[in-house]
């Protein structure tokens, strides 16, 4: 099948799931095919999905059937709101989201990050070609407290939540760190490589986060905190690289003590809290090994 003619039948399926109808102007105004290439598509997808919708001559449209079932997309709840999402962040427009009834809808927002695009290109082409990049980077640490020209060699990006960073091989320390893009104000020539990305072992490690529901909780609740993080068994797991452990545990509310938190905000705890902090220590690299008290108490990222 040809991949417009998929992403059609997908968008067809989407409709009917999603809003349970859908008419020909709905494909022509999404993909701005003809009335009858419309007309065929939807003729294709009775014949690829039998007993999925069929046309009601009161309100002129195919309507979704009691038993539909879906051929095309996969049963994910987060098809529909990360669409959602983009349009509410700006980053799609209603139309090309596929949802036809629009929900009010909005999203807690964060500050716009300032990345310049000539920038990230160059920091791409590095990562793409294999090679080092040489930046001025303002980092917020005591020893660097103006900018300072830097050579790295990036092979991957992260994103916390909140900022992208480029995680690289820092000429400069010998070692694998996290540069915010927003940090890099110029981007100058690129070069040799330092080392590659495959040598980043607190990259492509993993580590699994055990977490229970907050032992102040009722049972009730607990409950339900279990419904909304999909335990199994009274427990869950959350699987991070230890490169991204720290920020995977900040947004868990899971550095320092969360059992001491207020349950009503804190909703779930570690397991097993020294084996995370071991793990913690190990992520931070040996170049910091003393990191995490001052780390964890101000939520600071490991600063390059």
């Amino acid at each position: 099948m040809r991949w417009g003619v998929e992403q059609r039948l997908e968008f067809i399926e989407f409709r009917l799931f999603w809003e349970g109808t859908i008419n020909r102007s709905d494909i022509i105004d999404a993909f701005g095919v003809s009335v009858p290439q419309a007309s065929k598509d939807l003729s294709l997808y009775q014949e690829r999905a039998p007993g999925n919708m069929d046309y009601d001559k009161s309100s002129r449209r195919y309507v979704a059937l009691p038993d539909f079932t879906l051929r095309f997309l996969e049963p994910d709840p987060y098809v529909f709101l990360s669409r959602l999402r983009s349009v509410c962040e700006g980053q799609l427009s209603a139309t090309d989201s596929w949802i036809g009834a629009m929900p009010d809808a909005d999203i807690a927002a964060t500050p716009r990050r300032d990345i310049d695009i000539d920038i990230l290109r160059k920091v791409l082409t590095a990562v793409r070609t294999g090679q080092s990049i040489e930046i001025c980077y303002q980092s917020m640490s005591p020893k660097r407290p103006d900018p300072v020209w830097r050579r790295i060699t990036p092979h991957a990006f992260g994103f916390d939540g909140f900022r992208w960073h480029a995680r690289s091989f820092c000429h400069l320390q010998e070692t694998f760190k996290d540069f915010l893009l927003p940090r890099i104000l110029e981007a100058g020539p690129l070069g040799k490589p330092g080392k590659r990305g495959d040598a980043d072992a607190l990259w492509h490690e993993y580590y699994d986060i055990e977490i229970v529901a907050h032992p102040g909780l009722t049972e009730s609740q607990k409950l339900v905190v279990g419904k909304d993080y999909g335990f199994v068994g009274g427990k869950g797991t959350v699987t991070a690289r230890y490169a991204m452990l720290f920020y995977v545990l900040k947004r868990l509310g899971l550095l320092g003590k969360p059992e001491k938190e207020d349950p009503r905000r804190q909703h779930i705890v570690a397991l097993n809290p020294d084996d995370v902090q071991n793990a913690l220590k190990k992520a931070s690299g040996p170049q910091n090994i003393d990191f995490d008290q001052e780390r964890i108490s101000t939520g600071a990222a490991h600063d390059a």
